[in-house]
């Protein structure tokens, strides 16, 4: 049982961002499906079109992109109350290029890409719900490169623990090395304050 329902769940999150009436709640809502991932299950695979955009109601995800030497990095981690995909396959309903898999026992909620577009002709509002999703995407991804291209590994370090601090426990330090660009031996040093 979840401790809060998963509709309740969006509900919620759809609500900080535009006030909807009950009946466009309910109409937003009937526009998702439950989806259940296993740990380590992939929702999204490279070469496969991604569908479906998540609402992440329990659990954690990492996107990732493997490398020609074999090497994964990772692009983004989704935990409640946040969204995940790959978003140029999704926008474009092209194949996908990154991996995204379940790290923990997960639920979503997913939109259709189909579903997603009607949404928004229908309501000037749902549409400004994904656009203001949409900004605040492209805002986090924008501070990511410019902290990769301005800060030294431990500032990196530093700067996620400070902003994702309470999740990095449910994270695996492979991963979390992978997000910062450096290898999981470099971020034992810097955890162990060697460097």
């Amino acid at each position: 049982m979840l401790k809060m329902n998963g509709r309740q769940k969006l509900t919620d999150h759809i609500q900080r961002e535009v006030t909807l009436a009950e009946s466009e709640v309910a109409h937003f809502i009937s526009s998702f499906e439950k989806n259940k991932a296993k740990k380590r299950q992939f929702i999204i695979q490279p070469n496969f079109t991604a569908h479906y955009r998540h609402f992440v109601v329990q659990g954690t995800f990492r996107a990732y992109v493997i490398d020609e030497n074999g090497n994964d990095n990772t692009i983004a981690f989704a935990i409640e109350d946040e969204w995940i995909t790959d978003c140029t396959s999704y926008i474009n309903q092209q194949p996908a290029t990154m991996f995204v898999a379940a790290l923990e026992d997960s639920i979503t909620l997913r939109i259709a890409f189909e579903k997603e577009q009607e949404l928004k002709k229908e309501n000037h509002k749902f549409e400004t719900f994904f656009r203001v999703m949409a900004e605040q995407g492209l805002s986090i991804q924008r501070q990511r490169i410019v902290a990769n291209l301005t800060m030294s590994a431990e500032e990196r370090y530093n700067d996620f623990m400070k902003q994702y601090g309470h999740l990095a426990q449910r994270l695996p330090q492979y991963a979390i090395a992978s997000f910062l660009g450096m290898t999981p031996e470099f971020l034992s040093k810097i955890r162990n304050n060697k460097v």
